[in-house]
């Protein structure tokens, strides 16, 4: 593989795990006074050659080694909510899970990758500053290509094809090249082979977890017959994100220096990820509701393309990592939580 091919990938792999460090928390919690074996939600992501699970105290990360064997980092989790309860309410919970799930996703990925391509000696866990640099690489592409280019695209737009544009169609347009450029990316990079391999990781992250919600053992020949698609993933969640940016950002004026429209942009992303976290949370305990149905189809349409059907062995990997996770909680097999 060239260098540039080399870089090409890698960049895509951190990106698209990435994706899923932000929102691996979404789907990682109980309401207060709920019943621990009843309400716990499980939530997790995918990681390269492994998966990611987090319960509600503990978490861990399960991978294939190139010899064939799992290698497994466990902990547990410390919410910085119990220590400060006003960070509990609605919306800024939401900025607060996000922070945290980052941290702990790109943990989760570092140790990963150093699994992965570790040789028979093993290799050390890459340094912190080789975090910390993938994790600002990963920030500077994000904002760049999602936030920067769309919104350049939307003002070239306004000055030479609709200079009358009023403030909400400026944003829906903004909004609606945002959300391409998001799919085309997306799509693009599915085509990888080593992409294909961590969407396959996350497509058994999605069976393991129906599994674990429909009361069943966590074995692989229940988990083969669920369905790749989650309502509460990630991927729903970044949706809900795009569409609630066009409401927030229209906030701004449209006639707002350039700098100021994306400083905006920029300084409203934990607003926006607030309120797109209690529209999926909510959603996806109310599903018996048509309208929360509608709210997450788009999410559901595009899990059609970041989940692939996964084999027996990526299963495997998915129900360990659960597996261990649960052990922080005390939930009864018989009880499991269904969301």
């Amino acid at each position: 593989m060239n260098p540039l091919t080399q870089s090409w990938t890698g960049a895509a792999k951190l990106i698209t795990c990435t994706f899923g460090a932000v929102t691996n928390g979404l789907t990682s919690s109980m309401p207060s006074g709920s019943d621990r074996n009843v309400d716990m939600l499980i939530g997790g992501q995918a990681v390269i050659e492994g998966v990611m699970m987090r319960s509600l105290t503990g978490y861990s990360v399960a991978v294939r080694q190139p010899d064939g064997g799992v290698a497994i980092k466990k902990d547990q989790l410390v919410s910085v909510t119990k220590k400060y309860p006003f960070l509990r309410f609605p919306v800024l919970r939401g900025s607060v899970v996000l922070i945290q799930s980052l941290i702990l996703g790109m943990r989760a990925l570092n140790y990963s990758a150093s699994v992965a391509t570790a040789g028979e000696e093993g290799e050390p866990e890459m340094s912190n500053w080789a975090v910390a640099g993938s994790m600002l690489v990963a920030l500077l592409l994000g904002i760049g290509v999602f936030i920067l280019a769309p919104l350049g695209l939307t003002n070239l737009i306004r000055h030479y094809l609709a200079p009358q544009m009023g403030n909400f169609a400026y944003n829906v347009i903004d909004g609606v090249i945002r959300a391409v450029f998001f799919f085309v990316y997306i799509l693009s990079i599915s085509f990888m082979d080593e992409i294909r391999r961590v969407f396959q990781y996350h497509g058994a992250e999605h069976k393991t977890v129906y599994t674990f919600e429909a009361n069943e053992e966590l074995t692989v020949e229940n988990a083969r017959g669920k369905s790749t698609l989650h309502p509460r993933c990630g991927t729903s969640f970044l949706m809900f994100v795009m569409a609630i940016s066009i409401a927030v950002f229209s906030l701004v004026p449209s006639t707002a220096p350039f700098a100021i429209k994306f400083g905006a942009r920029v300084v409203l992303i934990p607003l926006i990820a607030g309120l797109a976290y209690e529209v999926i949370r909510f959603s996806a305990r109310h599903l018996d509701n048509g309208a929360c149905r509608m709210l997450i189809q788009p999410g559901l349409w595009l899990q059609r393309i970041t989940t692939n059907e996964p084999d027996d062995k990526q299963l495997e990997i998915a129900i360990i990592a659960l597996k261990e996770a649960l052990l922080y909680d005390a939930v009864e097999p018989e009880q499991a939580a269904v969301a």
